[in-house]
């Protein structure tokens, strides 16, 4: 009889095994603990998000309670005390490598010749409260911040840091390797005119809304052909430069615009790209909202308000396993043609998260047991109708 893996076990067959040693290794992930090992730490994890398991005595009695399905998972049981130990001690590296191994697949999968590489780069705050003492404040909250470099032509986030919730978003977009033909669109959080200048010297281009404090002096004005875009207006599109004092100066042309929403408000947009249409520029800017539906989705269907654990290193671990999970997901839908929603597909993998059929048919029923043939009946056979 052919082998079925189960749902849980084809996720995961998208993690390179050799891979995943090589990277434990360059980390020496496995050097505190001889039995647990880091796939044993990764794959539990994963399931924690699946399994919406609250806390380590619930992920360990739920796992353990599954443990014929562990061997075909390379796994064994699971000990609360071992699990709380690897969270403090395991390099969150070994993670953070995976993630990136696993959005670098996801990238193959949908590249497309002659699409425009659009990064969008945004962060949200992980709120930690009272129980984390050691979490710094940026004075409106307590805990951490996820950093993000999102691909919405792929839905895939493509670089991922995790800081103190103190740390100035500038400084993070700062450490970002720059794609050359890329467009990077942020917020005024990430002004900062050296990191813009490399990404001009680069032959990127970013958009942005520059800060209230920002002096421009205004250069040549542009004629504005069919202002009119998706859900906004160009009121004015012209050539700036920075009228600041001193050597701070961009070296950088830049062309500021100023568009209407239809909802009443009314922004300023700053971008080194002269040779766009204004329309175009806008909705770049427009596009950024996804960035922000993500992190709506990953704070709404991921595992990350509650932690199995209180210390810096289990919550990066945890966030870095969501994320991984997150990456599953996608690189499944895509692998097998799902076309069902996103949220109805994880909504399936959670409940059958170990159930033994194709992740192609987990939304179709199960199919007629082939060896209870259906009786045959004859055409001469007698047919009774009753009412």
């Amino acid at each position: 009889m052919r082998f079925t893996p189960s749902i849980f076990g084809q996720l995961i067959e998208s993690l390179d095994r050799r891979q995943f040693q090589a990277t434990v290794d360059r980390h020496d992930g496995d050097a505190y603990d001889k039995c647990f090992k880091s796939w044993d730490h990764l794959v539990a994890l994963i399931y924690a998000q699946f399994g919406a398991a609250g806390s380590l005595r619930a992920l360990e009695a739920s796992w353990n309670a599954n443990a014929h399905h562990h061997y075909h998972l390379g796994c064994g049981r699971l000990q609360r005390s071992t699990l709380s130990d690897a969270n403090k001690r395991r390099p969150a590296g070994v993670f953070a490598e995976t993630f990136a191994l696993l959005t670098g697949q996801l990238g193959r999968k949908m590249r497309r010749e002659g699409t425009a590489m659009l990064r969008l780069i945004d962060s949200t705050p992980i709120p930690l409260g009272k129980l984390c003492d050691w979490a710094k404040s940026n004075g409106r909250i307590r805990g951490m911040k996820l950093h993000i470099v999102y691909d919405p032509n792929a839905d895939c986030p493509r670089v991922l840091d995790i800081t103190d919730a103190n740390v100035n978003d500038a400084q993070i977009g700062r450490t970002i390797a720059i794609e050359a033909g890329a467009t990077y669109v942020f917020d005024k959080g990430y002004c900062h005119y050296g990191w813009w200048t490399a990404i001009a010297k680069a032959a990127a281009i970013f958009v942005t809304r520059p800060k209230t404090s920002m002096v421009l002096a205004v250069g040549a004005t542009r004629t504005l052909e069919a202002p009119k875009g998706d859900g906004f207006l160009i009121l004015e599109d012209c050539e700036v430069s920075l009228a600041s004092k001193g050597d701070c100066k961009l070296p950088v042309p830049l062309r500021r615009l100023v568009l209407k929403r239809d909802q009443g408000d009314t922004i300023t947009l700053l971008t080194n790209d002269l040779d766009r249409s204004a329309v175009e520029i806008g909705q770049l800017y427009k596009d950024r909202w996804q960035i922000e539906l993500l992190f709506r989705w990953i704070k709404q269907h991921l595992k990350i308000r509650r932690f199995l654990g209180y210390n810096d290193n289990a919550i990066r671990l945890q966030i870095f396993a969501a994320m991984i999970a997150y990456a599953l997901l996608r690189i499944a839908t895509r692998a097998n043609a799902i076309t069902i929603p996103i949220l109805r597909f994880t909504d399936l993998v959670i409940q059958c998260l170990f159930q033994r059929k194709s992740i192609a048919a987990i939304d179709k029923p199960p199919p007629v047991n082939p060896s209870r043939p259906k009786p045959k009946i004859s055409p001469d056979q007698m047919a009774f109708s009753y009412a």
